[in-house]
């Protein structure tokens, strides 16, 4: 750990690495040590946040990382073990965890692109938000979901729009408390 965090601090202040590169590759290394008996994973998505936050890229504030790495927690290990295979003879291939890494920014990224497109004005502009989300559901959704493609619309907006679209008819809720579930009503 002391010769990753030399090397990491030695790269930062020559500034000769892109941070699009030294990061990932910072995290594989630390990920390849595996310091501790136990959250290694989670100590490297902090960092991860920590060290894109030092080099301005604060997609993490408003994207949760975390999430898009528990949605591809499959390609993670598989890019994880492809990428340290041979790492403690200084025999791996750091592109898989690359590409990987990139995509789980890209994808950050897109969606935080997405919600802000999504962020609009006006008195109502939030209850029409959360009708549109709601009606262009197919499947039975949560409340939790609906926020996440609400972007700035309190959870008590979302229960409030959908007690009215209920009493409309146009939801049904198939559950109670935390394991509610609403669906459209077919017409």
């Amino acid at each position: 750990m002391d010769h990753l965090t030399t090397r990491y601090a030695d790269a930062v202040s020559s500034s000769k690495q892109d941070a699009l590169v030294l990061v990932p590759l910072t995290i594989l290394d630390f990920l390849c040590i595996h310091p501790f008996n136990d959250g290694n994973g989670r100590i490297a998505r902090l960092l991860t946040l920590m060290q894109l936050h030092h080099f301005n890229y604060e997609v993490g504030r408003y994207i949760s990382i975390e999430r898009v790495y528990e949605d591809t927690k499959e390609s993670y290990y598989e890019t994880l073990e492809a990428s340290s295979q041979g790492w403690h003879k200084d025999r791996h291939d750091v592109f898989p965890w690359l590409e990987y890494f990139w995509g789980v920014l890209l994808r950050a990224y897109r969606e935080f692109e997405e919600r802000v497109g999504q962020i609009r004005t006006g008195r109502g502009a939030k209850t029409e938000q959360v009708r549109e989300a709601v009606l262009n559901r197919r499947e039975p959704f949560s409340i939790s979901e609906i926020e996440r493609a609400c972007a700035g619309v309190s959870r008590d907006t979302v229960r409030l729009v959908l007690r009215q679209m209920k009493s409309e008819k146009l939801i049904v809720s198939t559950g109670k408390g935390r394991s509610a579930r609403w669906k459209l009503v077919q017409t």
